[in-house]
């Protein structure tokens, strides 16, 4: 009895006492004489519930106080100097009585209940953190004062990481029976987990080892009383954390190389702090790995982090255009410490359709430097699909619907589109690696080699359920605006169809009968092809390619329908045919002026199509309406038309390389013609540019009128870009570093996926000008006006025809046609 009134009386004390250091006082006699005689099943309610709340407020008010009064610190103000320092010692004292709490439930008992103890294990986090938080901001918190103060500071971070360290030990004792409903003690331990996730996040710049054993204890936490805390555990919050944490130490480990690297420095100290900070990365994502393979269930909200992570991780590695400046011997450190556990993390998420929507996100709108590494990520991807089941490869390479918002695309689509975005990459080019194999390593490939070899292994070994699939996303390469992507389509085509009886026979691929049966899809497509476009040359390249790869008896019944095509296109157009063709040229030409070409895009999309009919008949076309057309083109071309008209220009002034042109009329061509060339040379379009170094050497070489050459290099500039074109030299010279820096800018301007590019481009009218040149636009009124007015001149030309001759057979449905199109027009109007 007479213990129980006394330890009432000192708890009545406690609780009202107004002095800071009195509260420590009363604390600690109640600890040293009262906490030794308690019955240790009773703690709680006796004694933590009783004192540890209050004495985490007063732990609350004197952090504040400190903040609030630190701005006041001087060495003249020795009065707020001796508040602060008596603050930081009675922290210190709070800390230690904590310690002796914690020591006391070590000592007394060999198996800890959580329910016995409730207060204790949150009431010291609390405190814990902040401590560390106060310690972390001190140097704000104290400004240019913080050394009055230090030595106390440092006192306090030791005592607290004494406290935390001694807690571990009681919480590593607690012991949670999964036979015992217990939510009570399942919610503690829980908060006791995310409590030292806090304490990481604020620890982790401070002191790595400490940093490092925290995580050490958590993990290890989670694990033993993984059947009981699954379910309740934030699992993103702690992957998260660790994440944040691996980029954080991987990041210092580069910064480290690269100081190195720089200073080319030898120092034993620097490498020792680069090898233990890479000993750190090592320990997170070991102890990611562990994590995620123990929780693999509860991964579906963080499958987005990690694959940002990875892609972070790569882009700061070679090959990257984005990669720190480390040495060989670095890297292969990193590589064999470190990236050595992304590599089974991937293969762990492989069956998570979260992963899948993560990585094959129709909407993925990643920044440049994550491009290249996306790319290589889905080529792991690719290499790892084969070990995994039918139904697994089967979600990654179809495409899907997953919600009104979300739609994944196919590993195969995603594969074309991510390789198309690594156009800098491509063009430098980066070296990859290859794997080592029978004791040394492959030889170092291209991304375009790397990609495509990959690709192609794994076609030899997929489902054959999904080369539906493949056909598709190939045929759609192909047929798309970037050469160097549809490139890879045609190869990987061909390799399926070459691949007959080593690896494709058992599905029917790569067989003389499905080549034959490609090839007769070709050329259907290049039939029906509207005109002469850029899908044709992909496709007219890939016909030729895989025309080789036919069985001979197939091959022969092609050839047999091709020449019989030939000789029936040789007997097409003949003579007079021939002089129909340029007289309606000579008629069209007559309507054409410099006004109507820069003002109406229509009449733009005319020249532009005329100019190349005229150039295929230019050996019988009449020199003076080859006059009139180098004329037009002179005074066009110095109004800086649309780049279509351009090209349609330098296509027509091509084909007179080897025309002997009259004496009467040299002095009308030849100085337009030498105008042309000079202007076209000085443009600032890269690809214009470069076919009209192609055009000029062929009409150089070809040309009875070598006397006009000179002419059109009318500057120093100019000469030497001809020159150095001739000799293929490049036209800059830089270095590495230079080059990929450069790229990284051009990147940065082209880095827009260029699908949105063309799907914006197709909105826009086709025979509209490039809105990157400037054009002076009419009103919107006068176009209308100007249209009508065109189609009013052809309706006169029309009634006069028929005044003179009778009409043809074929005119009159054309004019119902006409009629009809009129009529939909008014209704839309109306």
């Amino acid at each position: 009895m007479l213990f129980v009134s006394s330890l009432t009386v000192f708890y009545s004390m406690y609780q009202h006492s107004e002095s800071w250091t009195e509260h420590i006082q009363i604390l600690k006699v109640i600890i040293e004489m009262f906490l030794p005689h308690m019955n240790h099943l009773t703690l709680e309610q006796a004694f933590f519930s009783q004192v540890l709340p209050k004495t985490v407020k007063l732990f609350d008010d004197m952090i504040y106080e400190l903040t609030s009064q630190a701005g006041g610190l001087s060495s003249q103000n020795l009065e707020i100097q001796t508040t602060l320092r008596n603050i930081l010692q009675t922290m210190v004292q709070v800390l230690e009585v904590l310690t002796g709490c914690v020591q006391h439930v070590c000592t007394t008992q060999e198996s800890v209940v959580l329910e016995k103890i409730h207060s204790l294990p949150s009431s010291v986090l609390h405190v814990i953190r902040s401590t560390f938080v106060h310690c972390k901001n001190s140097e704000s918190v104290y400004s240019g004062r913080l050394h009055l103060v230090s030595d106390l500071l440092q006192a306090l971070f030791k005592e607290a990481y004494s406290l935390q360290k001694q807690l571990m030990e009681l919480l590593d004792a607690v012991f949670l029976d999964p036979s015992v409903d217990s939510n009570d003690d399942i919610l503690d331990m829980v908060i006791v987990i995310h409590s030292l996730l806090d304490i990481c996040s604020v620890i982790s710049s401070m002191d790595q080892a400490f940093h490092a054993n925290t995580w050490k204890f958590i993990i290890k936490q989670t694990l033993k009383h993984q059947s009981l805390v699954k379910n309740q555990l934030k699992h993103k919050d702690i992957i998260s954390s660790l994440c944040e944490d691996i980029l954080f130490s991987f990041h210092s480990c580069l910064q480290l190389a690269e100081q190195m690297t720089q200073s080319e420095s030898q120092d034993n100290a620097d490498y020792r702090l680069f090898q233990k900070t890479l000993k750190l990365c090592r320990f997170f994502a070991n102890s990611l790995l562990h994590y995620t393979k123990e929780f693999h269930p509860f991964l579906s909200d963080s499958c987005s982090i990690l694959h940002r992570l990875y892609l972070q991780i790569y882009s700061k590695l070679p090959p990257s255009l984005y990669a720190a400046r480390i040495s060989k011997a670095q890297q292969e450190e990193v590589a064999c410490a470190f990236l050595v556990t992304l590599d089974p993390l991937v293969s762990q998420l492989l069956p998570l359709q979260s992963f899948m929507q993560a990585v094959l996100d129709s909407k993925l709108d990643l920044p440049c430097e994550l491009q290249f590494p996306q790319c290589l990520l889905l080529v792991v991807v690719m290499d790892k699909l084969p070990s995994q089941p039918e139904h697994v490869q089967t979600l990654w390479c179809t495409e899907n619907q997953v919600s009104e918002g979300a739609a994944r695309i196919s590993l195969f689509r995603a594969i074309f589109y991510s390789f198309e975005q690594c156009s800098g990459e491509l063009s430098l080019p980066v070296h990859l690696q290859g794997v080592e194999s029978k004791g040394r390593a492959e030889a170092a490939s291209t991304l375009y080699q790397h990609v495509c070899v990959h690709l192609c292994t794994f076609i030899t070994s997929f489902h054959p359920s999904l080369f539906a699939e493949l056909d598709t996303v190939l045929l759609n390469a192909v047929l798309g605006v970037n050469m160097i992507t549809s490139l890879l389509a045609m190869d990987v085509w061909c390799f399926v169809a070459r691949c007959s009886d080593a690896f494709l026979v058992h599905c029917r691929y790569g067989t003389a009968e499905l080549c034959a049966h490609h090839v007769t899809l070709v050329a259907h497509l290049i039939k029906s092809s509207p005109g002469e476009c850029q899908q044709l040359a992909h496709l007219s390249i890939l016909l030729k390619r895989l025309f080789f790869l036919m069985a001979p008896p197939h091959q022969n019944t092609a050839l047999s329908a091709l020449l019989a095509v030939c000789n029936s296109a040789a007997e097409a157009l003949d003579v007079a045919q021939q002089t129909a063709i340029i007289e309606v040229g000579n008629q069209l030409w007559a309507f054409l002026n410099v006004k109507q070409v820069t003002s109406q895009p229509y009449v733009q999309q005319t020249l532009s199509l005329l100019l190349p009919i005229l150039g295929f008949f230019v050996q019988s076309v009449d020199p003076q309406l080859i006059s009139q057309v180098v004329s037009l083109q002179t005074s066009l071309l110095k109004l800086e038309p649309a780049d279509h008209v351009r090209f349609a220009v330098l296509d027509f002034v091509s084909s007179l390389g080897k025309l002997f042109i009259p004496q009467v009329i040299q002095d009308k061509i030849l100085p337009n013609l030498s105008c042309i060339f000079a202007l076209l040379l000085a443009d600032r379009n890269w690809l214009l540019e470069q076919h009209t170094l192609e055009a000029f050497t062929q009409f150089a070489e070809g040309t009875h009128h070598e006397e006009i050459v000179p002419q059109c290099v009318s500057s120093e500039e100019i000469k030497n870009k001809v020159v150095t074109f001739l000799e293929k030299s490049g036209c800059v010279d830089e270095d590495e570093a230079a080059k990929v820096e450069r790229v990284k800018q051009e990147k940065a301007v082209f880095w827009v996926p260029f699908a949105e590019v063309t799907e914006a481009a197709m909105k826009r009218s086709s025979l509209q000008p490039s809105a990157k040149r400037a054009r002076h636009d009419l009103p919107l009124e006068e176009e209308y006006r100007s249209a009508l007015q065109a189609a009013t001149r052809a309706l006169d030309a029309t009634e006069s025809l028929i005044q003179k001759t009778p009409a043809p057979a074929w005119l009159l449905m054309e004019m119902e046609t006409l009629q009809q199109r009129i009529e939909r027009l008014k209704r839309q109007i109306l």
